[in-house]
């Protein structure tokens, strides 16, 4: 990403490029306005730089005196947009061609096309929203459930935040009642450290370990799970994925070996985001595709979150289903006995033998859906727990806030041990401040060009 010029006013398309009814071109910063004007002609007697802000108005878009596109364009005028800057957006026709040659003309105009993220990361530069609320408007756009969108919306809102502003507040007055002890050691400040002191440290640690005790939940309810179906060829793997899914996915045939290659999907399973993968039938290859398929059902079996191997129950346990149960035996595991509506013929000790206690069980028919919906609960139970997980709760849903948290807690317990241990205040304090960098990596208080850079690079460009 290249650095940020405080002049300079930037664009992008902000819409998915293609067919569609509407897409639009913003732009953001101190030439907004007057770029604008160049390149659009309204119906009234005045251009952008003297419309109001919070306005829009109808015209066109020409290049001298070729009509480009008929428009709507809006103004919202610095400090009250998205940017703290101001921003213009030209609703245009959603068409590639339309789109591309009004974003070529504001670049002609002197506007600098936006990187990745560039508007959010400029939100969070001019204080509109700290780092932690503009991670949440990535979250918002990728969330996959009503939950993960409610955990991202209340990031955003900043209740994540204000949080960790209040611990960050609440360390800064400690260390400096113990600098205070440091400069002033006549004024018996030595007696604050050694006792109130270590009382507070551990009641903020206490509030970290709080928030870290939601991260495992959140990071599931933002990014989902991956659920692999695995188990040998025909035992209906396809059928089982097209009735969690209610519709047609996967190509299902009386043939072994159908499913050639992966086939993912992300799955709705009771506000839980589960990301799941169809794989090839476990069995000795009979050609160079369906070997290269077996191998990457490997792959995935080997990287799920949660195996769900599907035996026939209409039938005996074969050697090749042993060999898969020894795969996925020491994995979180259901095991789906398929095809109920027939007479079962599958004995379940025989299971538990090879599985042991780590795989829970689940009858199905993929013919007749019976059992589906018990394999949605079961799903969620053994994700869960059996516990109900409430996503309208302050959560830590980014892998990076859990990591900074635990840096500041592991910091913060050193500086209770340094004061059972009568050491000196510069290394408490120095722990201490330790704890309040990792707390201000969260919220952007104190962070680096580079961890920045490596945030809004996964941003798309125009947001």
């Amino acid at each position: 990403m290249r650095n940020i010029g405080i002049d300079d006013t930037i664009v992008a398309i902000s819409t998915p490029v293609g067919e569609g009814g509407i897409g639009i071109v913003r732009l953001s910063g101190p030439d907004a306005l007057v770029i604008a004007g160049k390149v659009f002609r309204p119906k009234g007697p005045v251009g952008p730089a003297q419309f109001p802000t919070y306005t829009t108005h109808y015209g066109h878009i020409c290049d001298n005196d070729e009509v480009i596109d008929e428009v709507i364009l809006t103004v919202m005028r610095a400090p009250k947009s998205y940017t703290k800057e101001d921003v213009v957006e030209i609703n245009c026709h959603g068409g590639l061609v339309a789109l591309k040659k009004v974003l070529a003309l504001l670049l002609q105009e002197g506007a600098c096309m936006a990187e990745p993220g560039e508007f959010t990361k400029r939100a969070f530069l001019n204080g509109r929203i700290d780092l932690a609320q503009a991670e949440a408007v990535l979250d918002v756009i990728k969330a996959k459930t009503d939950a993960s969108l409610r955990v991202a919306v209340n990031q955003l809102e900043g209740r994540l935040s204000s949080e960790v502003a209040g611990l960050w507040d609440r360390l800064i007055s400690l260390q400096g009642h113990i600098e205070a002890s440091v400069d002033f050691p006549e004024d018996d400040c030595e007696i604050l450290v050694t006792a109130e002191i270590e009382i507070k440290l551990k009641e903020i640690t206490g509030e970290i370990d709080r928030l870290l005790s939601t991260a495992e939940d959140g990071i599931i309810l933002r990014d989902g799970l991956l659920a692999v179906i695995c188990g040998k060829p025909n035992v209906g793997k396809s059928s089982i994925m097209n009735r969690l899914l209610r519709q047609d996915r996967s190509i299902v045939t009386d043939l072994p070996g159908t499913t050639r290659d992966v086939i993912e999907e992300y799955l709705n399973v009771d506000g839980l985001p589960l990301r799941i993968a169809d794989t090839a039938g476990l069995a000795e290859a009979r050609d160079l595709i369906e070997e290269e398929g077996i191998r990457r059902s490997h792959i995935y079996t080997r990287r799920a979150d949660l195996v769900l191997l599907v035996l026939d129950g209409s039938a005996d346990i074969t050697p090749e289903d042993e060999s898969i149960m020894g795969l996925v035996k020491k994995r979180p595991s259901l095991i789906v006995i398929n095809k109920r509506d027939l007479p079962k013929k599958l004995k379940i000790e025989k299971i538990n033998q090879i599985i042991g206690k780590n795989g829970s069980l689940c009858e199905v028919s993929a013919q007749t859906g019976e059992g589906i919906e018990g394999l949605r609960r079961a799903i969620r139970e053994k994700v869960w727990s059996g516990e109900v997980v409430s996503s309208d709760n302050i959560m830590v849903d980014n892998i990076r806030h859990q990591n900074c948290l635990k840096i500041a807690r592991d910091r913060l317990i050193s500086a209770v041990s340094s004061i059972k241990g009568g050491v000196s205040p510069e290394l408490i304090a120095a722990d201490i401040k330790s704890g309040l960098d990792s707390l201000g990596e969260i919220i952007g208080r104190k962070v680096t060009d580079e961890v920045l850079d490596n945030i809004f690079s996964n941003f798309c460009i125009g947001k």
